[in-house]
């Protein structure tokens, strides 16, 4: 029976067929390491039991920072840092205090379209890309703002736009631009030219079909939540033949949480005991206070949960109860060290080539993992794979350019 509206289950059954018969296109298909990243707690998502907030892990500036610190000194070479409308800090000003006391790890940058004008939105941007010297990558997010509702297809035609602007701003020397939402004319783009060449990579993750072709489209890296490994294929799949149409390919990524110890059975225990103080209705006020709750993603996470098995598992290792209690992302690898990294391995031999990692409580599971899988694992920064980062100073005004 056709879809009669997108759906990730209808997205899903249109790939099948000739589809499954192939593989994805993958940007940096020959790469045998992967860009292994961690994630900041800085919107009030930090839990030592899911729905219990410990004031001790509260989304303070101390807390959070320690939590990137600690992240880039176990080997991580990249860390989201989320943009959402509850009790957190800002993202843009998270970033830049942070900048000058990190020395290795890249930030990925969570950018809400339309929350800033375009050109001044390319000259933060810009600002942090030279702070960083290069060591920043963005996380494009199209959702409603706080306090607006706008119809989907009108979202994706406003992110578009800001994302065109972006790209004149980092790779022309003037923007003119004329569309349904902006009309700018600059005949300089001095003040927001980029370090790196041609700006930051662009991470971007949504399941509908305008979604889809705006990464297609304009973006790098496209992010996944948790799925099983078919489902994951399925949608990689689709997502490559959608690039193929602009002659373009891209790279993959995993958004998943992580629980990991010595054994299976003390990763469940430590899974278990995540869970076991939830209040189901606290649960749901979680979920449903999030900008995104109404996303198919969401939706198709809530599905997953409804589809695992007494236990909470959708597929060995991966277990889906941490969605009880979050909205997004809401799976975690749950297993012994060799597992984890068998399971890792599985998701880059199907071409994912960024894994976004988090545990609870943030910055105890960020040891654990930074001990027991890091090691063994071959990692990269994409940006740097892709030659955007230059290996001198440019020639920017903001860097090596002479002063006009």
């Amino acid at each position: 029976m056709p879809c009669s509206k997108p759906s990730i289950p209808c997205i899903i059954e249109q790939t099948k067929g000739n589809l499954l018969s192939k593989d994805p296109i993958i940007r940096s298909q020959d790469l045998d390491a992967a860009e292994v990243s961690w994630f900041a707690p800085i919107c009030n998502d930090d839990f030592r039991h899911m729905g219990i907030f410990d004031d001790e892990l509260k989304s303070t500036f101390e807390h959070s920072s320690k939590a990137v610190i600690e992240a880039e000194s176990y080997g991580f070479r990249n860390v989201l840092c989320p943009s959402s409308y509850q009790v957190g800090q800002d993202t843009v000003a998270f970033g830049a205090a942070l900048a000058p006391m990190i020395q290795k790890i890249q930030l990925l940058l969570a950018i809400r379209c339309g929350e800033v004008h375009p050109p001044m939105l390319a000259r933060a941007i810009s600002t942090l890309d030279h702070i960083l010297k290069g060591r920043l990558t963005i996380n494009v997010i199209s959702s409603d703002l706080p306090g607006e509702t706008l119809e989907s297809n009108a979202r994706y035609r406003r992110s578009a736009e800001v994302l065109e602007i972006l790209h004149q701003a980092f790779n022309q020397d003037e923007i003119n631009f004329d569309g349904e939402f902006y009309k700018i004319s600059l005949e300089t783009t001095e003040p927001v030219k980029s370090y790196q060449k041609g700006g930051p990579l662009w991470y971007f993750g949504g399941y509908s079909p305008p979604a889809v072709d705006l990464c297609a489209r304009y973006c790098d890296v496209y992010l996944m939540w948790p799925e099983t490994q078919q489902r994951l294929k399925d949608l990689m799949i689709k997502m490559s033949d959608k690039a193929s149409e602009y002659n373009r390919k891209l790279d993959f990524g995993l958004r998943v949480h992580v629980i990991v110890r010595e054994t299976e059975s003390e990763a469940r225990e430590a899974a278990r005991e995540l869970m076991s103080r939830l209040d189901e209705a606290v649960g749901k006020n979680i979920r449903e206070r999030a900008q995104d709750v109404s996303a198919l993603g969401v939706a198709r996470q809530t599905e997953m949960r409804g589809l695992s098995n007494d236990d909470g598992y959708a597929e060995p290792n991966l277990f889906t109860g941490i969605g009880r209690a979050r909205s997004g992302c809401g799976a975690a690898l749950v297993g012994s060290q060799e597992q984890v990294l068998e399971k890792l391995q599985e998701y880059q031999d199907m071409g994912i080539r960024s894994f976004i990692l988090s545990g609870y409580p943030n910055r105890e599971e960020c040891e654990i993992f930074g001990k027991l899988v890091i090691p063994h694992l071959k990692t990269c920064a994409l940006a740097e794979v892709q030659n955007r980062v230059p290996k001198e100073e440019p020639d920017t005004p903001l860097a090596g350019g002479k002063r006009k």
